[in-house]
């Protein structure tokens, strides 16, 4: 039963204003309301009265008291389970009624679980006093014999336990956020969990994929210098080493690169390429380095430099040699602390990476020039690399056309075609002023062009005329009418001689069908007479019909 205390003819306080229903949404019925919720418990209707008197005219955080009365320990549980958000219990210790007493703060504090509820115990009898550690236990705010309770003392109990309820609210609603929080914290952290599982997975599948899209670029390659090369890349990869991966262009200095990180310690994690050739001075920072929000006009958010992508990996440094000058300080440094500071930021940051670098400029030269840098040159060249141009490793020529050709028939849908004979001759011929690169895109050329299933290459390299052959020497001497040669036409004959025994041979001068074979002459003795002459691979040459 919960009771209001109005004015009626009977009540002593006749002429009072009335006090609100209780039940008011906006009145009562949560901790935001607009009053707090007073429950007297006493079974003699004179103490509720009193003490509605005393207190009706009380204010405690901008707030209003209402008064909730109960008669008995049972008629009090009815209106607790009514009104949960009851601020304060003033309860009698002993009631004729029933004996609630303590039975009813238990209640309160294990079968409603509500420790927030404030609960003043009175007593008209003195030695009815609860233990000290009742009192504990139960966390009672106060105790008084109802003589004591007069209006100044009464007054003042209330209002500590008002401010006591208020502080346990707070920090049970301080409580439930954090619980709140923490759950969705929780549920961030299982789902940031999740999507990392899945970028994991579709990092694996991409590097397959990749790894599956790069077959062109396979490392193939079997005579003597590219074999010297490969056996220095397999020595160096597995160090920390910095790499200098030196060569012509489009050679495949960042396969090379990518051939080391594959093989290194490191290979799980990320290769990071910069085109240093690429990167505009006022953005070297930025790029390299990565800045701030706010570091600079257009710097509207956060960006991580390359360095820290490449953090615990590897980073490729191509065409190095482009680098300004006076940006090279700024790569040294990073190079030599292995800390970064991001443009705008007054933190280091400590990386962990392996360099490669690759250029195809001389740079020494560069350096006795005043182009480059000598301490960054030395930091950079720990071991270079140097891979041969494609005019210097014959033999891998056709084999490179072969497996480029077969990559390319896939990517088209076309049948695989073969080269034929004279074909492969005028590949080997070719000077391929552009390497490997070059041999790629006459490849792709001359798939595109042959649509009859039938190698075309002579439209995809027009050097190269009459169906893959070459063209006849130029300038063949002519015996006069006599019949008689001079010494310097007999010279010319056999440097001729030996320029079409290389042409059939493929310009391969040692070994079984090389030209010292088809000349009758050591190989020894033909590289000799070739430095005596001066001969050249010439790309207007042709094996004798």
């Amino acid at each position: 039963m919960q009771t209001v205390v109005q004015d009626d003819d009977t009540s002593p306080f006749a002429g009072c204003p009335a006090e609100p229903a209780f039940g008011d949404d906006e009145t009562l019925g949560s901790q935001g309301s607009s009053t707090w919720k007073i429950l007297i418990v006493d079974d003699e209707q004179e103490v509720h009265d009193v003490t509605v008197l005393a207190l009706r005219d009380v204010c405690f955080s901008g707030k209003d008291l209402a008064f909730l009365s109960a008669r008995s320990g049972r008629e009090a549980k009815s209106v607790l389970e009514a009104n949960p958000d009851v601020a304060v219990i003033l309860l009698d210790v002993v009631m004729e009624t029933d004996n609630a007493g303590l039975a009813l703060v238990r209640h309160v504090r294990e079968s409603l679980n509500n420790g927030a509820c404030r609960v003043v115990l009175r007593t008209g009898q003195p030695g009815h006093a609860p233990e000290t550690a009742v009192i504990r236990d139960y966390d009672i705010s106060d105790y008084r014999t109802k003589t004591e309770l007069t209006t100044t003392r009464l007054f003042t109990t209330v209002i500590s336990a008002l401010r006591s309820y208020e502080q346990l609210r707070e920090a049970e609603a301080q409580r439930e956020e954090i619980a709140r929080l923490y759950e969705e914290q929780k549920r961030v952290n299982e789902e940031v969990s999740r999507l990392k599982a899945e970028l994991e997975l579709e990092r694996d599948y991409l590097r397959e994929e990749v790894t599956e899209a790069m077959g062109a670029q396979t490392i193939i390659g079997s005579c003597a210098a590219f074999r010297s090369t490969m056996s220095e890349l397999e020595a160096v990869a597995a160090s920390d080493a910095t790499v200098l991966v030196l060569g012509e262009s489009g050679v495949g200095k960042e396969v090379i690169a990518r051939a080391i990180h594959a093989r290194s310690p490191r290979a799980s994690r990320p290769l990071v390429k910069v085109n240093c050739a690429g990167i505009p001075r006022e953005l070297f920072e930025s790029e390299f380095f990565g800045h701030v929000r706010g570091a600079f006009t257009g710097a509207h958010k956060d960006r991580v430099g390359r360095f820290a992508l490449a953090d615990k990996g590897t980073l490729f440094l191509d065409e190095v040699g482009e680098i300004p000058l006076e940006l090279q300080a700024k790569l040294l440094r990073a190079l030599q602390e292995r800390e970064v500071e991001r443009v705008g930021d007054c933190r280091a940051q400590k990386v962990d990476v392996r360099i490669i670098a690759a250029t195809n400029r001389d740079l020494r030269v560069a350096v006795a020039e005043g182009r480059f840098r000598a301490d960054l040159f030395y930091r950079l060249s720990v071991f270079p690399l140097r891979v041969p141009a494609l005019r210097d490793r014959t033999p891998d020529i056709v084999p490179l056309f072969e497996h480029l050709m077969a990559g390319v028939c896939r990517r088209y849908g076309r049948p695989l075609m073969k080269l034929s004979a004279a074909q492969a001759r005028a590949l080997e011929a070719y000077p391929w002023p552009g390497n490997v690169r070059e041999l790629e895109n006459v490849v792709e050329r001359a798939v595109i062009l042959s649509t009859e299933g039938v190698l075309r290459l002579e439209r995809a390299l027009p050097d190269l005329e009459h169906g893959g052959d070459l063209p006849p020497p130029s300038n063949p001497i002519v015996p006069p009418a006599s019949g008689i040669l001079t010494a310097a036409d007999l010279r010319e004959l056999e440097r001729q001689n030996i320029v079409a025994a290389l042409e059939r041979a493929g310009w391969r001068v040692a070994g079984e069908g090389g030209a010292a074979e088809l000349l009758g002459v050591k190989p020894s003795t033909l590289t000799s007479q070739i430095r005596s002459f001066g001969i050249e691979r010439s790309r207007n040459s042709r094996p004798p019909a």
